[in-house]
C-alpha cells in the first residue's frame, strides 16, 4: 500500500520512483492527490514540500470537482453523443443486417441485432470510436514525429479516467484515452504534440514550455478549452 499524507482535509498518495524530481498531481475526476518522488527523499522532506502547495491543490481540487460531468448515457434514440467536439444524435437500428455504425449529418447511426441491451450498443459505438481516433492520432504523430524529429515506437489507445494521454520516454510509446474521440480535434492535437513533447523533455519544466511554444504555439488555449469540456 502507498503511503498517504494528511493535511487536514487533503489526502495525498506517496510513491517512491527512479526518477530525479518531484511530481504533485492533482487528479480528475474526484480531484485525487498523487506525489511521486525520487527514492532519496525523505518523507518529513515531502510533508515539508507539500505544505507550501497545499493552496495550489484546494484551487486545482476546487477546478476539477466544479467541472461540467457528462450525463449517465443510456444509448437510445434522440441521446445527444459527441464526437470530435460536435453535436450528434443516436439512432438505433436493430436489424439482423451487420453491426455498424455510420456518421450522418447530425445523427450517429448504430445497427445493432434486435434485442441488444444498453451494454452491446456502447461497446459498438466505442469500437467505432476507437477506429476513427486512431486513424486520427496515427496521422497526427507521422505530421508532428518528422517536424520534431522524435520517433515514438507505438501508440495506443485505452479507457482511463485520470489522464488523456500519457507518455513511456523509455520504451517510446504512446497512449491516448478514448474519451478523446469526443473532443475537439485540435484538442487531440494538443495532446498528441504534448506527449510527442515528453519523448525530448521528460518534465514540465521551463524546457518543455518553450518546446510546447515551438511546435504547437497556441497550447495554451487547447488545454484551457480541454479542461472546460465536460468530463
Amino acid at each position: 500500500m502507498p503511503d498517504v499524507l494528511k493535511f487536514n482535509d487533503i489526502e495525498v498518495e506517496l510513491s517512491f520512483k527512479n526518477i530525479k524530481n518531484i511530481h504533485l498531481r492533482v487528479h480528475p475526476p474526484c480531484g485525487k492527490v498523487t506525489l511521486s518522488s525520487p527514492e532519496n527523499i525523505s518523507i518529513e522532506h515531502l510533508r515539508v514540500y507539500i505544505s507550501t502547495k497545499l493552496g495550489w491543490i484546494r484551487r486545482e481540487k476546487k477546478k476539477i470537482t466544479s467541472q461540467k460531468r457528462e450525463p449517465e448515457y443510456l444509448y437510445i434514440n434522440d441521446e445527444s453523443h459527441y464526437f470530435f467536439g460536435k453535436r450528434y444524435l443516436l439512432k438505433i437500428i436493430e436489424s439482423n443486417k451487420k453491426s455498424e455504425v455510420v456518421l450522418l449529418h447530425s445523427k450517429i447511426e448504430v445497427t445493432v441485432p434486435e434485442g441488444s441491451d444498453k451494454e452491446f450498443i456502447k461497446d459498438k459505438l466505442y469500437q467505432w470510436y476507437r477506429k476513427q481516433l486512431r486513424q486520427f492520432l496515427l496521422d497526427k504523430i507521422e505530421f508532428y514525429k518528422e517536424k520534431m524529429n522524435v520517433c515514438p515506437k507505438g501508440f495506443g489507445i485505452r479507457r482511463v479516467k485520470t489522464k488523456w494521454g500519457s507518455c513511456n520516454d523509455t520504451a517510446k510509446t504512446l497512449w491516448f484515452n478514448i474519451e478523446l474521440a469526443k473532443k475537439p480535434k485540435d484538442c487531440i492535437e494538443y495532446i498528441v504534440v504534448h506527449e510527442l513533447v515528453h519523448l525530448k523533455e521528460r518534465n514540465h519544466n521551463k524546457n518543455f514550455i518553450i518546446l510546447m511554444n515551438k511546435y504547437f504555439p497556441n497550447w495554451q488555449l487547447r488545454k484551457k478549452e480541454l479542461n472546460e469540456l465536460p468530463t
